[in-house]
């Protein structure tokens, strides 16, 4: 465990290293690029819904820079193909079949506007995104380690657009909402990208060091008051469960066991980001939102009276920490 405690110790280092590098480029968002980090270090997908131009694209390309790994980017199309994504076979001079790998093939994938794409096609990263690799006329190639998904999504333009299907969601880790900047950041914005200026970025870290930390994570301690915490509130979104009087009145689905799993894993990131060894409930609460926003299906009566999935998520944590 003593190792365990030096190389926590080096990622708090390692973390601030990393924000001040993106805060080169990146101005404000701090939430969302905190978030996109967590998701990262914990080996989990995150799906990035914003209104264009809140720098969604660059955020993820100036976070594969300071860590030094490989990107790539595939805008979502209705006529994209699921071999533009895994790649395909093709016969070469010598008669032979080859692979010639696609995009999904790198550390980090951007899936931009990812609901823009027919479902067997959204469905092609349902294997990549599981079981980190990719199957072609019957071979199965694994992809690098570390890998990530990050998919964007636009909230406002749904014409032409296809939901992507429950089990999809169920894989991102997160759901990060990104708003606009405040007047302060959008002048600062403004002033740095109509001028010429050197926004070169330092890695921080190699591919090796971040499955380190990763590995790293999962070994933390969990108490078991904190396991239950985060299993409570996931089974308090589901409205089928006796005295869930809150889900039964707003909501007509809750989250699946991958929420507690993933509340847990992102609470221990949380933790170590903040140079704690064992995550505490407040951890729990930090990644929430991020964790079930896109797993908790409202019903007619919550959309009629407005009410968000954010402020369900809100009020069940009062209540069960109030218990």
């Amino acid at each position: 465990m003593s190792s365990d405690k030096e190389t926590l110790d080096s990622l708090v280092g390692k973390y601030q290293q990393l924000r001040t590098e993106i805060a080169k480029v990146i101005i404000g968002q701090d939430s969302a690029v905190e978030s996109l980090l967590v998701s990262i270090f914990t080996g989990g997908h995150c799906l990035l819904v914003g209104v264009p131009g809140l720098a969604k694209t660059l955020m993820v390309n100036t976070l594969s820079k300071a860590l030094g790994l490989s990107f790539s980017r595939i805008q979502f199309t209705p006529d994209l193909m699921p071999s533009d994504i895994t790649g395909t076979e093709i016969l070469d001079e010598n008669r032979r079949f080859r692979f010639v790998k696609g995009p999904v093939f790198a550390n980090i994938l951007l899936a931009d506007e990812i609901n823009r794409t027919p479902p067997k096609t959204q469905a092609a990263l349902l294997e990549a995104m599981q079981e980190k690799s990719v199957t072609v006329g019957g071979n199965s190639y694994a992809l690098d380690a570390p890998f990530f998904v990050l998919a964007t999504q636009n909230p406002i333009e749904q014409e032409g657009t296809y939901p992507l299907p429950e089990a999809q969601l169920d894989r991102f880790m997160f759901n990060i909402k990104m708003d606009y900047p405040s007047f302060e950041e959008e002048v600062e914005i403004v002033k740095r990208t109509t001028v010429d200026a050197d926004n070169s970025l330092q890695v921080v870290l190699s591919a090796q060091e971040i499955v380190g930390f990763q590995s790293a994570i999962r070994r933390m301690p969990v108490p078991d008051n904190v396991v239950s915490y985060a299993v409570e509130l996931v089974a308090a979104t589901r409205p089928d469960k006796e005295g869930n009087d809150l889900a039964h009145k707003y909501l007509s689905w809750g989250a699946g066991p991958r929420a507690s799993q993933y509340l847990v894993m992102g609470a221990k990131t949380k933790a170590a980001f903040s140079g704690k060894y064992s995550p505490d409930c407040e951890d729990v609460d930090a990644v929430a939102a991020e964790v079930l926003r896109h797993r908790l299906v409202r019903n007619y009566y919550a959309e009629a009276e407005g009410i968000s999935t954010d402020t369900v998520i809100s009020e069940l944590k009062k209540t069960i920490r109030n218990l």
